[in-house]
């Protein structure tokens, strides 16, 4: 998970490979041969609780000014689900991104939670999404649409349905614990993160 974003930012150049791109390709299997011990580990004791953590890094491409979505979640205390993508539209305001980021992560608990349904693992519900913009959170809370939320309805809708449902509960986190700045974010910028993150608590 920790390469995520970096293998999303590379992946945009298959087609027009410059040495730039070979050296950071190079850095990357530099850092995989670093930690050939690194694992996911899914203990057997687990309380059956998801967890998400969902963020969005605004603009972040400098050719299309296309926004990063993250997100990743975890069962019990294990990573079981990630993902560093481009959004397909560019957004015009730092909410619009966050939504979508918080629409595509609400989209994988439900896949999830289905999943483990069909596995016979229950459950429980009102799985913590974890956003660290509180405008979000109010967003999602209020059931009236205003004129600044109607570019976003379908997200908005889409994630509302689910917290009525009782399948999600959309909380604050401080940025500084945002576990999903990783997927959304080099990691020459937040290495302190990066070296404090324990992917399987």
């Amino acid at each position: 998970p920790d390469l995520a974003f970096t293998v999303q930012v590379l992946s945009q150049f298959t087609h027009c490979l410059k040495q730039s791109h070979l050296e950071a390709t190079l850095r990357v299997v530099r850092y995989i041969k670093e930690a050939p011990g690194s694992r996911l580990l899914m203990p057997a004791d687990q309380i059956a609780q998801l967890t998400a953590y969902c963020d969005s890094y605004r603009r972040a491409c400098v050719e299309t000014r296309r926004s990063v979505t993250g997100y990743l979640v975890k069962f019990g205390g294990a990573l079981v689900s990630w993902k560093s993508k481009k959004q397909e539209t560019v957004s015009r305001n730092s909410v619009e991104v966050e939504f979508r980021s918080m629409a595509a992560c609400a989209a994988e608990i439900t896949w999830l939670i289905g999943l483990y349904k069909k596995l016979g693992v229950c459950v429980n519900l009102h799985v913590h999404m974890m956003c660290d913009r509180k405008v979000v959170i109010q967003i999602d809370a209020n059931p009236i649409f205003h004129e600044r939320t109607k570019h976003i309805d379908i997200d908005c809708h889409f994630v509302r349905e689910r917290t009525c449902q009782g399948m999600l509960k959309t909380e604050h986190i401080n940025t500084k614990h945002q576990r999903a700045d990783l997927l959304t974010k080099g990691l020459g910028k937040i290495t302190q993160l990066a070296d404090e993150q324990d992917w399987n608590g």
